[in-house]
């Protein structure tokens, strides 16, 4: 019996070291924010379709080219740093699948190749001045966007569609959602809801990303370089070629947020993405994300993901609203998360103080 209570114990202690440790907290409040507005959204359109299963697979599938590319910031801002190039990489990816394929003539996995090659070592080499001559990373990654987007345009200053039979079959692909009906058939729900190849690649992505956080050496690596770079150094944890690979694998991710947009629009443009850096930031600071680096996790990056996703949805359930109210309501949530993580950083920082006291 002595055993079993003092099992007992240390798993309540685990739970309340967890539901109390600053670090998850932003994931927390990201999670109980989405949750009020998603309800808030359920009580006023629920019987305009709001809480039906199409809508929730809308999140994703409309968002995913986001989603995507927030797994690639995250490991970005928590070593400290920014990328604003990602959306013109992901726009320059979208344009060399379109010119490649309906001018050229190319087969697409030639033309996401090509992309790969040029999103994964632009992003090499922005770490790489970065990291070997001190560059900041703002700077760096703004001459990463105007490079990419001067070079989507030099291909073409038109919009592009495209044609091809493998991108159709993509952009097509669906698993339609099911449920048992009374004689135990298993029928389509209704509206209809299913899951496109977008949304499977954003979710693992996601779980791509956590466990590159939470299981691995580098994702170990990432973390001391977010909390503390000097200090990581004195340790002999490989700061530059974690950095290096940092930039990289995010140029990775916008490639693929590039591949995820190309199937939602079936199209390249210059000018397509516009702004989308803004969002990939935002989405990953109201998931919890800190400026200032070392705290962050996928799980919260994925809900700030969606609770980007519910606020234009309620607005295009209203009707009446403007749609740049989505912007404006962002704009709010996203100067509140900041405020949250300013009141976490100095809550986290009296504890410490009183620990350090205690101790002497």
């Amino acid at each position: 019996m002595p055993d079993i209570h003092s099992r007992t114990l240390g798993h309540r202690e685990r739970l309340r070291a967890l539901l109390t440790n600053p670090r998850y907290l932003m994931v927390y409040a990201t999670i109980g924010i989405f949750l009020l507005i998603y309800l808030f959204g359920a009580l006023l359109y629920g019987s305009k379709g709001f809480t039906s299963v199409r809508t929730f697979m809308l999140f994703f599938s409309d968002n995913a080219y986001i989603g995507i590319s927030a797994v690639g910031m995250t490991l970005v801002l928590i070593t400290g740093g920014i990328d604003l190039s990602v959306a013109a990489v992901a726009s320059l990816t979208g344009m060399i699948i379109a010119y490649g394929t309906t001018v050229l003539g190319l087969h697409p996995l030639v033309c996401i190749l090509i992309a790969l090659l040029a999103g994964v070592g632009l992003g090499a080499l922005m770490g790489a001045c970065i990291q070997y001559l001190n560059v900041p990373p703002f700077i760096t990654t703004l001459t990463g966007m105007f490079f990419a987007r001067g070079v989507t345009s030099l291909i073409s200053r038109e919009s592009i569609s495209i044609k091809h039979s493998m991108i159709d079959a993509l952009a097509g692909f669906k698993i339609y959602l099911t449920w048992p009906n009374a004689q135990g058939e298993w029928v389509k729900i209704k509206p209809v809801a299913s899951i496109d190849l977008n949304t499977i690649a954003f979710l693992v992505v996601i779980v791509i990303g956590a466990i590159i956080l939470q299981r691995t050496r580098f994702g170990r690596n990432v973390y001391a370089i977010g909390g503390n770079e000097q200090s990581a150094s004195l340790m002999g944890l490989p700061v530059a070629r974690t950095k290096v690979l940092v930039y990289s694998f995010n140029g990775l991710c916008s490639v693929l947020a590039g591949i995820a947009y190309v199937l939602y629009v079936k199209s390249g443009w210059n000018l397509s993405l516009q702004g989308a850096e803004l969002d990939v930031i935002s989405a990953c600071v109201i998931g919890g994300v800190m400026l200032s680096g070392g705290v962050g996790y996928m799980f919260g990056t994925l809900f700030g993901v969606l609770l980007k996703a519910t606020i234009p949805a309620i607005i295009t359930f209203n009707g009446a609203m403007n749609s740049w109210w989505a912007k404006i309501f962002t704009g709010v949530l996203l100067l509140l998360f900041i405020v949250i993580q300013r009141a976490v950083v100095a809550s986290s920082t009296r504890v410490r103080k009183t620990e350090s006291s205690v101790q002497k």
